[in-house]
């Protein structure tokens, strides 16, 4: 329905106060009260079929007034209750305004009422609001994944995917899950869209910006890599608007979450084994694919597996401007990682001549870091040099240094400039790109 069922309802004398300024137990001190009320409603309506000839609004008035009989409420109480129905209805039960809030940028739920989100980086419970029990919760799950043409059950207990949005949902329930349901939803990050809202929030500084979308243009092959929740696919995101409009874009993801303006872009996405059968498509087989769709650039979003030694083969033969992110703890963990990736493929290919492929394939890795007071920053940007004692050499560009913490909690430090001329200038320079002759000339 494409209005609020609350703005709907015909309310004889009845006033529903704005849902912002209310919180379940803020306006039902009596939370057993509260869950027994939740639960009768809810279990009732939304179990039930509407009769034939009746409308959904008169339906639902007469079906909550025939729940609430009986009960001696406020018109503040009974308001409340509407409100949570219609999020039952038109939404996605009690985190409904969660998801719709820019600030909270994670929401996690690990129990009826162990609910917690992050804002700003930092990890808050929220005793505000609450689910029934555990079944409340996997009807929530079902409601958020059914559209995504998903499902949840006994014998297919876990789900990852992205929601129309582009937030990541990760749901898992029993028995893999042995406390009960749990959702963890990672939000699209719509106020983080372009390098200015990184220079905003003080990420990086204007010269290495600057420098990153040179590299970009330049077409370096590059990885970003950091730990969970650092804010790697938002700086994937947002180097890959540095690309230009005249180029074909294919990317590849397990949920797609990049979100390009470019014309020319191709999204490709992976599929599991679901509950029809559907055969498995991996992000190997789609970098396979791509090769075969004559891309300009091949962009994957996360590099966990046997695909790195595709991306690495694409990176080597032509397909200049690769772009791809993975989990490591710093610069050089990124290309350890790299390197146990292509042993993962099962091709018998000696050490040193997996590292000669990396040192061959990649230019540039960025490490990105949440720090102790929840700010991202890009801590070290570091370019690809060669060997040294039979080892990938890697030269620091830009590095952010530590100072502390100031007497807020906020992290004090400052990024510094390492190199003074390094090795991609010389290679952006051969490619045309002048951007940064002001910077290490």
């Amino acid at each position: 329905m494409s209005k609020s069922l609350i703005e709907d309802f015909n309310f004889k004398n009845k006033k529903v106060p704005s849902k912002e300024i209310l919180t379940d137990y803020d306006v039902f001190p009596d939370k057993k009260l509260l869950d027994e009320l939740r639960k009768k409603i809810i279990e009732y309506l939304i179990d039930q079929d509407i009769p034939e000839g009746l409308e959904l609004n008169d339906f639902i008035n007469e079906k909550i007034d025939e729940c609430l009989e009986g009960y001696d409420l406020t018109n503040l109480e009974r308001s409340h209750i509407f409100n949570l129905i219609d999020d039952e209805i038109n939404g996605y039960g009690p985190i409904s305004e969660l998801l719709t809030d820019d600030n909270i940028t994670e929401i996690m739920v690990n129990g009826p009422k162990d609910i917690y989100v992050e804002i700003e980086g930092k990890l808050i419970k929220d005793n505000s609001i609450s689910f029934i029990n555990d079944d409340h919760i996997i009807r929530t799950i079902q409601r958020l994944i059914q559209p995504l043409g998903r499902t949840i059950d006994s014998a297919s207990p876990m789900v990852d995917s992205r929601l129309s949005d582009g937030s990541r949902i990760n749901a898992v329930i029993p028995p893999l899950s042995v406390n009960g349901p749990v959702i963890t939803i990672r939000k699209f990050k719509r106020n983080m869209t372009s390098i200015d809202d990184l220079l905003r929030v003080g990420s990086l500084t204007a010269e290495m910006a600057t420098f990153l979308e040179a590299c970009v243009k330049g077409k370096l092959n590059i990885i970003v890599c950091g730990g969970t929740g650092s804010g790697k696919t938002t700086l994937l995101n947002i180097l890959s608007s540095f690309i230009g409009n005249n180029e074909r874009i294919i990317t590849i993801e397990d949920a797609a979450e990049l979100k390009l303006e470019q014309e020319h872009v191709i999204n490709l996405e992976t599929r599991t084994v679901n509950y029809n059968s559907t055969s498995e498509v991996t992000v190997r087989d789609l970098v396979i694919n791509a090769l075969r769709m004559r891309p300009d650039r091949i962009i994957v979003g996360e590099c966990r597996g046997k695909e790195a030694f595709d991306m690495l083969q694409a990176m080597n033969t032509g397909h200049d401007g690769s772009l791809t992110t993975l989990h490591a703890n710093g610069v050089a963990d990124a290309l350890n990682r790299l390197e146990t990736m292509v042993l993962m493929s099962g091709i018998d290919i000696p050490i040193a001549a997996i590292r000669e492929y990396i040192e061959n394939a990649i230019d540039l890795v960025i490490n990105i870091q949440r720090m102790h007071d929840g700010k991202r920053k890009i801590v070290n940007i570091s370019e690809v040099v060669g060997f040294d004692n039979d080892m990938i050499k890697l030269n620091p560009i830009y590095e952010f240094v530590q100072k502390g913490l100031t007497d807020k909690g906020e992290e004090a430090g400052e990024f510094r400039k390492v190199s003074k001329t390094p090795h991609v200038y010389k290679i952006l320079k051969s490619r045309g790109v002048d951007e940064l002759d002001k910077i290490f000339k």
